[in-house]
């Protein structure tokens, strides 16, 4: 075993647990489940088994990841936040079939009890803000807040906003990276 684990978690055999991966009190990982190297999963965690879970992926307490999620490498999962993977479930009715992909791009933020549904793809280093409710694709860099989200703004990946307007033409060079972010239209893109 390459990874830690407390004594209280559950993980089914079939689970592939990557190198210096960190699984806390009462968590349960399922037997399909892939979670990736040096990940966290925080108190309380649930990982379904059609979930895939990259690289350096923080997941704060009480979230659970159900099937049909990926997060992609550096995506942190904000304590209490919620995905969802049936888009009008009903209790008398069977949709197992009908869940619908939801994929957390490259370094993507979810903020603390905000609320993905499924079916969307969220962008590379987007950040959702703490509470917000997602229901439609998110672009790269975006800071999404509210419910339903709206965007707001642009983040950087070092996870400050940039100065830039939502939509039309400019520059951000961050003072922490120098990295230089080229906003045309309405996407930034990382040059």
């Amino acid at each position: 075993m390459n990874y830690s684990k407390h004594e209280t978690a559950i993980i089914d055999d079939g689970a592939q647990i990557g190198t210096e991966t960190r699984v806390w009190h009462w968590v349960h990982i399922c037997s399909g489940a892939v979670i990736g190297d040096k990940c966290s999963l925080g108190q309380n965690v649930f990982i379904g088994n059609r979930v895939v879970v990259g690289n350096n992926v923080k997941i704060q307490n009480n979230v659970s990841v159900y099937d049909n999620v990926t997060l992609e490498d550096d995506v942190f999962c904000g304590p209490s936040m919620v995905f969802t993977n049936v888009y009008n479930p009903r209790s008398a009715v069977t949709r197992k079939d009908e869940y619908r992909d939801t994929v957390v791009k490259i370094g993507a933020t979810l903020g603390a009890n905000c609320t993905i549904v499924c079916g969307v793809t969220i962008g590379k280093y987007a950040f959702v803000g703490a509470g917000s409710v997602v229901n439609k694709d998110v672009p790269d860099f975006a800071l999404m807040v509210g419910v339903p989200a709206k965007q707001i703004g642009w983040m950087s990946r070092f996870g400050e906003r940039m100065d830039l307007p939502l939509n039309g033409k400019g520059t951000y060079i961050c003072p922490h990276t120098n990295d230089k972010y080229i906003l045309t239209d309405d996407s930034v893109s990382l040059v």
